[in-house]
């Protein structure tokens, strides 16, 4: 079920193990070298990445497992970036889904047009990997600020800001719709 098996870290420390999350990035880009620096710069930096070389490649990765944060290349073959933004943007579960656009497109009036679509954020090409990795962590930061906890059942509790079900302290491997049917 999971894409990407670097997702969970476990730890021992004192007191038993310790489980901890990390952030998945999904990595919406067409050209593989900018894809695959991006992505071993996350990885080294406490992310899990996951590419995704088109927007229908995307879509599906989004409907499989949720993702923390979106890195979103604005000129993709088929479906375009600004279109797959668009359209998360009209869902109800990806509604408030942190998305950065990452784009050579850095006149002004593009980047109007981009953060009036609906993304969070906006990088031009190209990127210092400093850059990226921070304005991730912003991006995670503010979504993660915006939901309230759902609630606590005994030893289970529901985050949706981190879109997690935590049993005992341990943060569950859950799709999309396993998520979504705990909410309801």
């Amino acid at each position: 079920r999971c894409r990407c098996a670097s997702h969970l870290v476990g730890r021992s420390g004192i007191g038993g193990a310790l489980s901890m999350r990390l952030p998945k990035v999904l990595i919406v880009e067409d050209e593989s070298s900018i894809a695959e620096l991006i992505s071993v710069n996350l990885k080294h930096n406490g992310f899990a990445p996951i590419w995704a070389v088109d927007g229908e490649a995307a879509q599906l990765e989004i409907d499989a497992v949720l993702p923390d944060v979106i890195l979103l290349d604005w000129m993709l073959p088929g479906l375009s970036g600004i279109e797959l933004c668009r359209r998360l943007r009209q869902r109800p579960e990806t509604q408030r889904l942190p998305i950065i656009l990452l784009t050579a497109r850095g006149d002004e009036d593009e980047r109007v047009r981009g953060l009036a679509t609906g993304a969070d954020d906006y990088i031009v090409k190209p990127v210092r990997s400093e850059e990226v990795t921070s304005r991730l962590r912003v991006a995670i930061r503010r979504s993660r600020g915006v939901a309230q906890d759902q609630g606590q059942f005994g030893r289970f509790r529901l985050d949706p800001g981190a879109r997690c079900a935590w049993l005992d302290g341990r943060c569950l491997d859950l799709t999309r719709n396993e998520y979504r049917l705990l909410q309801l």
